[in-house]
């Protein structure tokens, strides 16, 4: 039986790793598929992430009284 570290180096090797050229094509066809959704998205988002600061405030100080 291999050690371990020997078993590990005879793993199979990518053939192709995508480079910025490739990422960038990919990128650019899905801001063509989904560039009309991606406002409505993103605010959703950041209504989701203001709510959730609000929540850990709350939390907070609902936690500050339970001590008190």
């Amino acid at each position: 039986m291999l050690p371990l570290i020997s078993q590990l180096t005879r793993l199979p090797v990518l053939a192709w790793v995508p480079g910025w050229m490739e990422m960038a094509i990919v990128l650019f066809i899905g801001l063509l598929l989904f560039g009309n959704r991606l406002p409505g998205t993103m605010r959703s988002l950041g209504m989701s992430l203001t709510e959730f600061k609000k929540g850990m405030k709350d939390g907070e100080s609902d936690a500050d009284r339970d001590l008190s």
